[in-house]
């Protein structure tokens, strides 16, 4: 049933309820949960109307690297990742990381996360950018504070109604021994496989099976949605935005701080959203900043001028 079908039940059913009560009989907790139900179903009916992108309603591959500055940054993007797929299974979205490299200390040097689900590329894809993080670190015996930066970019996972040409002989595929902690695990044969494509320079890997099959087919998988988001940036002509922001993870090309210290505060520099509830977000409640980008994004899309963006120095 679709959301506007399901409105449409509840709102009969908020008649009758009424109808009932005006006679006499007790249905006021009935009464309050279908409301309830309500105010839901008409907020993602709200939602609905944001999606205009053909592509929105695709599963998503979200990757996730770490900018420079080492352990604080891997532990970073690890915190990233966490904070994803606990959004993802708030969502009701099925998760799979197809690749994770741990770091030598802690957090991660680079993750791939299959996000399967309607709408999961809608939703994710206002998160591409770079996300900074100033706190006390934990790694820093002198407890200084630190200003650490993470690069997510999200694509659209692509089916077999898509059709993207890549010619074998532009392929170069390696095969290696999965490493980091716990890759003896994993396998102790060369089942990793690495896809380089030559024509971009677009390089994937896979080493969450044991089978080299399966990690060959879930490589080539991510590389037909990166290909395909290629081609979709250029029609758009945003390739080179997001090549700008993929060349320079640091300082300036943030789209949302998170503070820890010396307050406690996530801004968002685009919809200049916020919130101090630091703890709710990072657990994965981000609900309210994919709505603001959304909202953004279709008011840019229809022409209406959106709010001057926050600068970098204005979201400490």
């Amino acid at each position: 049933m679709s959301v506007f079908n399901r409105l449409e039940t509840q709102r009969e059913e908020l008649e009758v309820l009424g109808e009932l009560g005006r006679e006499g009989e007790n249905v006021s907790a009935e009464l309050a949960q279908t409301l309830a139900s309500f105010d839901k179903s008409l907020e993602e009916a709200e939602l609905q109307t944001l999606y205009y992108e053909d592509d929105d309603i695709r599963s998503a591959i979200l990757t996730i690297h770490p900018g420079a500055g080492g352990t604080e940054s891997q532990d970073w993007a690890q915190i990233l990742l966490r904070m994803y797929l606990r959004y993802a299974e708030r969502e009701g979205y099925k998760t799979e990381v197809l690749d994770l490299m741990p770091g030598e200390e802690a957090g991660l040097k680079s993750a791939t996360v299959r996000v399967e689900g309607e709408y999961a590329f809608g939703n994710l894809s206002q998160e591409t950018g770079v996300h900074r993080l100033v706190r006390i670190s934990p790694f820093d015996s002198n407890k200084r504070r630190h200003t650490s930066f993470a690069a997510v970019f999200v694509y659209p996972e692509i089916d077999d109604s898509i059709a993207v040409a890549v010619n074998p002989e532009d392929l170069r595929v390696d095969t290696f021994r999965s490493g980091g902690k716990g890759g003896q695990s994993v396998n102790t044969t060369d089942s990793a496989i690495r896809i380089t494509h030559l024509p971009t320079g677009i390089v994937v890997q896979c080493q969450n099976e044991r089978s080299q099959h399966k990690n060959k087919a879930s490589a080539m998988k991510v590389l037909m949605a990166r290909l395909y988001e290629l081609e979709r940036k250029k029609k758009q002509e945003k390739l080179d935005k997001l090549e700008d922001a993929k060349s320079d993870i640091a300082w300036g090309n943030q789209i949302r701080s998170y503070v820890l210290h010396p307050y406690r505060m996530i801004k968002d520099l685009r919809t200049r959203l916020e919130t101090s509830d630091v703890e709710s977000v990072l657990d994965g409640e981000l609900e309210e900043f994919v709505k603001a980008s959304l909202v953004l994004r279709k008011r840019t899309h229809d022409g209406q001028k959106p709010p001057e963006p926050l600068a970098a120095d204005e979201s400490v």
